[in-house]
Formats: C-alpha cells, structure tokens, sequence
C-alpha cells in the first residue's frame, strides 16, 4: 500500500494518475452540451448506494472509469453558459493550476513549521485585500473556508469587542457588569435582504436569533438608513447596546450593495462594530471602471470577502479582514503543542493566532497564482463583463410582456417572474407556474436558473457569473422557462374546468 504514497519514489505515478485524471475532466470540459444531464436522486441514489466500499477497484483508470457514471457526467457545470443559478462562478486556469499545487504540497497554514512560505504568501494577499479596500495600515485578516465562516467570524470580534467597552464603561462608573449579563442586551443590524449566515452567527455566538433586528430595504433593495436610524435609537432607548450593524455590498438575491458611507456615519454615531459583507461584491475591488460602488467599504471594522465568487476562483476561497489587528486577538489562543506564546514574542508568524480554524488549507496560493498570471484588472475586467451582461439582461426581461423584473441590478443578479396575460389567474397558481418552470427547466437539464421568494411571492433568479454566457442564452432560457410555466398554467386551468 505504501507505493499509493506520494513521495520521491512514487512521483511518475502521480504525473500519471493526475494527468489522466487531468485528460478526462478536459475531455468533459470540452464535449459538456448542457449544465447537468437532468438525472434525479432518485436515479443516481441507488448506483451509488450499490457501491461496495470495502472492495476497492484494480487502479485509478478503473476508478475514473466509474467516476464517469457516479460523477463526471451528471455534475452541474458552472463553466456552461446556461448554468444561471446560485453564486457559483466559472474558474480561471490559474487558480486551477494554483488548486493542483497546494493538494499535493498539502501545506496546512495553522503554524510557520507546516508552511513558511505559504503563510507570507497568505499574509501579502491579506496586505494586498486590505489596501484595495482602503482599512489602513492597521488592518489585517485570514482566510476561511467562506462567506458563512467569515461573517461569523466578524461578527465574533464585534461581540467580544462590544463586551470589552461596555463592560469598561461600567468599571469606570464604578459598576461592575458580567459578560453574562451582557449578551442579552447585544443587537445587531441588518437589512431584510442580508445573507442568513448573521442570523446564524448571532445563534451560535449566544446571542440568539432574536437579537438580530432586520431592517427593511428601499425599492432598490438597499438598506433603508432612516430606518436603521430609528432602529439605532430605540436600541439605545431600551437600554440596549448595538453590537454591531451589517452592511451588505451584493445582496445574494439582488446584488444590491446597501448604503455604505451612510451606514459607516450611524455605525459610528452609536459606537457599533461596522461590518460589510461583500462576499459577492468583493469583485468590484479589482474592477478597472466600478471600484467606485464600494465607497464607504473603507469605514468598515470588519470585511467578508469570498474570492471564489467574483474573482473565479475555485471553491474554497475567502477571507476576513478587520482594520485594526488587535481585535483579532478575541479569537487567539496559545497551545503549548502548536502556537505556545513564546513564539508570538518571537514574532514567529503563526496563522492560527488568528483564525477559529485549526488546520487550514493553502487556498491562498490560487488566487497569488491568478494575480500573478493575470493580474487584477484582467479579474476585474471579467467581474465588469458580467455587470454589463446582467443590465442587457435588464433590458430584455423589462421589455419581454411575459415577465416582470423587481430592480435594476447594480452587480449581476435579475429577479423575475413570468406573468400571465389576462386577469382572473389566482396568485398562488402564479406562483405554483413559476416553481414549476424552475423544477422542469433543471430537470431537463437545458439550463439552471435560481429561485427566491419576493413580498411572498414565487421569482426566478439569474445570477450571471459567466463572461460566456450571452444575451442570446437569456433570451433562450427566457423562452423556456415562459413554456413550461404556460404549459403548467394550461393544464392546471383545464384541471378546473
């Protein structure tokens, strides 16, 4: 067994197994129609389940030969141009190539002996992130596995960061305030557009999900700030303490990005952690025309950014940045084995001092790679093809009588749905239509559209990640989507009858 090992005597084993592997995805790649084969669970299940585990094949040839039934070819594709569905991004080469490396390497960035370079490597991209965004020369940050990871871990520091000044405070005043009694007069803020991750992360923090305070959003899907300013008030009214506000620069349903210079002034007025979840809208960092949507993102404390969204990057890639550094110290801890606190004396630079992750992947090194290929504005330029793509799209739904589209898109997400001619049609049959599009259209596998709720009413989502993708293939899943709901309406009609 030790010749599967990958070491100086199984070398030309490895280029082999990886290059065949290589030639089989590439030969998908390149003969793949549509975004996925339309297979159901109820198909694929059983093969899969049928597999004796304990009974391994004869070589890896015989291995990709049954990956091509029980993967390969029923995977849903991003790179095809009519996968239009959830913030999944086609990957550059570079970053793939950067994947290949680290995998083997297998460096693990949790302490400077298990990876020297990787960690400078990690720490210049985190250098490089914080300049674009402007937090100053204070600021620093970590990788994580994801825009989920990286809000909970923002959110984290806000709340330890939050209990530091207040319970301060109140040692100054000669009172003394537990961090027990503290947590259930933290709030936090943020629109009715935001990512679920924030109510989340205020659960798993202790906080529960009643102490997020969800601010309603204006017709362009931002952040109301006269709201969140009465909101702020009657915190501070009730005795309450508002941990944190946070703003969303590519709201997943809309790619709306909220107020941010607006919010950064109310943050600061009411002493509130400011954190911006640009998950999405982080692409914008590296456009060569739009940097300028994110103004205000430099006010942050604290931002979430996910590389393998609007940089085309495979997946994992993200990171967590805070202007100040300090505050990342909420989430250190010294072990004698690993990180003892010699070692930070000795400025020996240890990853793990700042992450809630143990063991980490070098996720870094695909975006150094991309970068060093193609540089930041030929990221960028990519991201503002795909902005371009979504206005066009824009138009064509606004003009198209079949349909009704929500907001002008500020990234690269449309939300829709197909209108009936006629009155008399009830409004959860509407909605029923167009579900069913949604359902038949990927069970078909032509194409992959997006789905969410909207005032309580059923829309489709395109969310236009793929510089490839054309104003023709929208038109085209226009045109079946339009089918399949007609056809559902059609024969639900004549069902009451």
């Amino acid at each position: 067994m030790r010749s599967h090992l990958l070491n100086e005597t199984t070398a030309d084993l490895y280029r082999r197994s990886v290059t065949e592997g290589v030639d089989r995805v590439a030969a998908k790649l390149a003969t793949t129609q549509r975004p996925h084969t339309g297979i159901s669970v109820d198909e694929l299940a059983p093969v899969i389940n049928g597999i004796d585990l304990d009974k391994p094949l004869a070589d890896a040839a015989a291995v990709l030969d049954e990956l091509e039934d029980v993967y390969l070819r029923d995977a849903v594709y991003f790179h095809h141009p009519r996968y239009l569905g959830h913030l999944n991004c086609p990957v550059v080469i570079p970053a793939v190539l950067g994947e290949a490396i680290l995998s083997a390497v297998n460096s693990s960035l949790d302490t400077w002996d298990q990876s020297i370079g990787g960690t400078l490597i990690e720490r210049r991209l985190i250098d490089w992130t914080t300049e674009r965004i402007g937090l100053g020369p204070a600021a620093d940050g970590i990788f994580t596995s994801g825009g989920s990871q990286s809000n909970f871990h923002a959110l984290l520091l806000a709340r330890d960061e939050a209990c530091r000044l207040v319970m301060k405070q109140a040692l100054d005043e000669g009172r003394e305030l537990t961090k027990a009694e503290l947590l259930p007069k933290l709030r936090v803020f943020t629109s009715d557009a935001s990512h679920f991750s924030v109510q989340k992360s205020a659960a798993m923090l202790g906080l529960g999900y009643e102490a997020v305070i969800s601010v309603p959003v204006d017709r362009n899907r931002r952040m109301d700030t006269a709201v969140l300013a009465l909101e702020l008030e009657e915190c501070a009214a009730e005795g309450l303490f508002p941990m944190a506000v946070v703003a969303t620069a590519g709201t997943t349903d809309f790619g709306s990005i909220d107020p941010l210079p607006e919010i950064a002034r109310l943050a600061d007025e009411h002493s509130a952690w400011m954190h911006v979840d640009a998950a999405y809208g982080c692409g914008l960092l590296a456009s060569p025309t739009r940097r300028h949507l994110l103004d205000g993102i430099e006010r942050a404390d604290s931002v979430t950014v996910d590389y393998h969204k609007s940089f085309f990057q495979p997946v994992s890639s993200s990171a967590m940045l805070v202007r100040d550094r300090d505050t990342l110290k909420h989430a250190t801890y010294h072990a004698d084995y690993l990180n003892p606190r010699r070692m930070a004396e000795e400025r020996i630079p240890n990853q793990v001092d700042k992450s809630i992750q143990t063991t980490r992947r070098f996720d870094a090194l695909k975006l150094w790679v991309t970068l060093r290929v193609m540089g930041a504005d030929g990221v960028g330029s990519l991201f503002d093809e795909v902005i371009d793509l979504a206005a066009a799209g824009w138009d064509i739904i606004d003009a198209d009588p079949r349909f009704e589209v929500v907001v002008k898109p500020q990234i690269s997400t449309l939300v829709f749905r197909y209108v009936p001619e006629g009155d008399g049609i009830r409004g959860d049959l509407v909605d029923e239509a167009n579900l069913h599009a949604r359902k038949a259209l990927f069970a078909s596998g032509e194409a992959v559209v997006a789905g969410t709720k909207v005032d309580g009413k059923q829309y489709l989502k395109f969310t236009l990640l793929n510089p490839q993708t054309t104003t023709a293939d929208i038109a085209a899943v226009l045109d079946l989507l339009a089918a399949h709901a007609e056809q559902f309406l059609g024969e639900s009609l004549a069902l009451h009858r």
